[in-house]
């Protein structure tokens, strides 16, 4: 017999004395400073979790506040407008300046127009207003300009003498007598000026008067729209022309009416946008001031300037869409570079010849679409921020609004790049984690050092558990004044060993039983049937079943021992299972040479006779490369109906999975009835599948419900 040695180590006393006090001191220790780790860890996540929030929140703010300011101001520009139009609509000079060019009018309406001019305006119409129009609207052909010829005679005059004798509307606005001798010319030289210093201090596009019949009897540009009849002229279909309308129909003297922004053949298809008001004297309407929005100083309002703190960086900014989704203001990127902006906008989904449009005009009002969620949201009259991705692509940061300003339902867009809005964000998260980084590798290497002083007396300790747990004998540790947590740790290893081993027998036993329950019921009644329900049913009441009848099979395995066969056949339903899984078909049970499956149990799905259809026709490609392979000669019947069907366990010492119902019957029975091989399906199969079959007709069958047609299904 052995014997253990007695024999005290030679230095394990002193070495174990020595740290005999130190042990719980390094435990305590040791926790300590994982909990100062933890803590940092903590406290760093929640430090940014609160300041990523903060500084988020504050891009957020800011960025609301330049929405909310630039809205301010459109809402400012408007009511100006609103004022500065119902005041000169209020003037005498204006009442007096849309009489006398009324009168005016009338006189030269009323004098035949000579043949030249007739000629000079047809020329001028044909050879320089068309081809400019068509330039300006992105045409290739000149522009039809018949249906916009002049359709009165003073129209026709005062297109001859003002606005085809000069060449730009900058010189016509500064013409103010064209030396005709007219009566219309002499007004003209008297309240022109007057029009004028209001068209260039209030930055209008234009300013028009129209007398009560709808005839515009004085424009400060002299365009193609001087003289025209809005009820009855080319451009009675216009947004001026129905602001008119409804300013005469409403009758409210000082009641100024705005329309959105639409494009207008006499500003050569630039969009316009109408303030229009009535003016009347002493009771008697005398017709309409009507002037076209400033579209700079929209533009001028929505811009960010460089020196501007918005806090929108290089590539932020603000603008308005409408209704449409249509800019109405315009593209900060297309002022900045038209060449970035085409290549940008048509990469984001722009049209390209809508983007080069823009950029030839130098304007994207009416042109670029903007269909982000963001304006989506503030025409349903929601406000907000929210990160989405910009009209020319790229993750933005978007404060959203809707303007209601001259009552038109347009929206305000703020928006920045998500990077550099957040930039603050990245900034602090790179240095907190660089802080916390640094206090969890410094704690980490105190506890590093700590550890090795605690373990070196432990290590004794292990290595005597490990030797004894080996059955090996006189092993003995180190004496001193650990002896007693020598035993514990001794007892405790070798009892987690033991447990160890015994919890992995255990723990594979389960999992061969779960998945031995598996292989025989599906997860959810495996589910119930192992929390102790024993009368586990399911109603399904639109699935698919199929029932496959393995024809030939007694004939293939007529020579072949019991074991064989079964081997055989468990090799062919095996790939069976393999298309059923990959279609998303659910077996139920199997048979000597019949399959049972159904489409839509434990997963209910809104294809099931399709996916079971594939499933059926799948199988019959399977059995074809069996034969192919092994040279017998199988085939496939089967049978599907669509319906009601009940899934259950059934028994109670020996329980089995089963599928009944009418549904089931009615498959068993297509696939039973008939003699030859194939896929066989019932009319509600075929009418739920929808898909690309060839089929035909296979016969009748009746049930409870009535006779059902049976088709004989082949894929195309």
């Amino acid at each position: 017999m052995t014997h253990a040695s007695t024999t005290k180590p030679r230095d394990g006393g002193r070495l174990s004395a020595r740290f005999a006090g130190f042990s719980i001191f390094s435990i305590l220790l040791i926790v300590l400073l994982a909990s100062t780790v933890l803590v940092s860890i903590v406290v760093g996540l929640i430090g940014y979790v609160n300041g990523a929030a903060s500084l988020t929140d504050a891009a957020a703010s800011r960025l609301v506040e330049v929405r909310d300011a630039r809205a301010d101001r459109i809402d400012d520009l408007f009511g100006s407008i609103d004022t500065a139009v119902a005041l000169a609509a209020s003037e005498a000079g204006t009442k007096a300046a849309l009489r006398e060019f009324s009168a005016a009018y009338d006189e030269l309406d009323e004098q035949a127009g000579g043949a030249d001019d007739e000629t000079l305006v047809d020329d001028w119409y044909r050879d320089s207003f068309g081809p400019e129009l068509a330039a300006a609207m992105g045409e290739t052909s000149v522009a039809d300009v018949s249906t916009f010829l002049p359709t009165s005679a003073a129209e026709r005059y005062l297109r001859a003498h003002y606005t085809v004798p000069v060449d730009s509307f900058e010189e016509a606005i500064a013409v103010d007598d064209a030396g005709d001798g007219s009566t219309w010319s002499a007004v003209h030289r008297e309240a022109h000026p007057y029009f004028r210093e209001m068209t260039e201090r209030m930055d209008y596009e234009d300013v028009l008067l129209i007398d009560r019949d709808g005839r515009v009897v004085y424009t400060a540009f002299k365009g193609v729209d001087l003289g025209t009849d809005l009820v009855e002229g080319p451009y009675r279909l216009s947004d001026l022309a129905d602001a008119f309308r409804r300013t005469m129909n409403r009758n409210v003297p000082g009641d100024v009416a705005f329309t959105d922004f639409a494009p207008y053949v006499p500003s050569l298809g630039v969009p316009a946008a109408w303030a229009v008001a009535m003016v009347a004297d002493e009771g008697e309407v005398l017709g309409a001031i009507a002037v076209e929005m400033p579209i700079e100083a929209i533009n001028e309002v929505m811009a960010v300037e460089e020196d501007e703190a918005t806090g929108l960086g290089d590539g932020g900014e603000t603008y308005l869409v409408g209704p449409d989704k249509l800019m109405r203001s315009n593209s900060r990127q297309l002022t900045d570079d038209p060449e970035v902006y085409v290549q940008r906008a048509v990469a984001a989904g722009t049209l390209p010849e809508v983007a080069e449009l823009a950029a030839v005009n130098g304007d994207t009002i009416m042109l670029q679409p903007v269909t982000t969620a963001a304006v989506g949201a503030a025409l349903r009259g929601e406000a907000g921020v929210m990160p989405a991705e910009g009209y020319l692509g790229g993750e933005q940061l978007t404060a959203y609004a809707p303007v209601r300003a001259g009552g038109l339902d347009w929206v305000v867009i703020a928006q920045v790049d998500r990077a550099e809005a957040l930039r603050p964000v990245d900034d602090f998260t790179r240095g907190l984690f660089l802080s916390t980084a640094a206090i969890v590798i410094v704690v980490s290497l105190l506890s590093v050092v700590l550890a090795r002083l605690i373990v070196r007396p432990l290590r004794h300790l292990r290595d005597g558990a490990l030797a004894i747990a080996r059955g090996e004998e006189g092993v003995q540790v180190r004496s001193g004044f650990g002896d007693e947590l020598a035993d514990v740790a001794s007892a405790f290893n070798e009892m987690s060993r033991s447990l160890e081993a015994k919890s992995a027998v255990i723990a594979e036993k389960e999992r061969d039983n779960e998945r031995l329950m598996l292989a025989f019921m599906p997860e959810e009644m495996a589910e119930r049937y192992r929390n102790g329900d024993r009368d586990i049913a399911a109603d399904h009441q639109d699935v698919t079943v199929v029932f496959v009848d393995l024809v030939g099979f007694e004939d293939a395995s007529a020579d072949l021992t019991s074991t064989a066969a079964l081997h055989l056949l468990n090799d062919i339903f095996r790939d069976f299972d393999e298309v059923a899984e990959r279609v998303g078909v659910e077996r139920v049970r199997t048979t000597r040479q019949g399959y049972l499956a159904s489409c839509g149990l434990a997963v209910p799905r809104v294809d099931h006779a399709r996916r079971a259809l594939e499933f059926a026709l799948a199988l019959t490609e399977v059995v074809d490369r069996w034969n192919d392979r092994n040279g017998t000669e199988l085939s496939v019947r089967a049978g599907l109906d669509s319906g009601h069907a009940t899934s259950g366990l059934v028994g109670q010492a020996r329980v089995v999975y089963d599928l009944w119902g009418d549904a089931v019957n009615l498959a068993f029975r297509v696939s039973g009835d008939q003699g030859g091989s194939g896929v066989f399906a019932t009319d509600r199969v075929i009418q739920r599948a929808r898909g690309h079959y060839r089929v035909e007709p296979a016969g009748e069958v009746e049930t409870t419900a009535g006779t059902q047609r049976v088709w004989r299904v082949e894929t195309t």
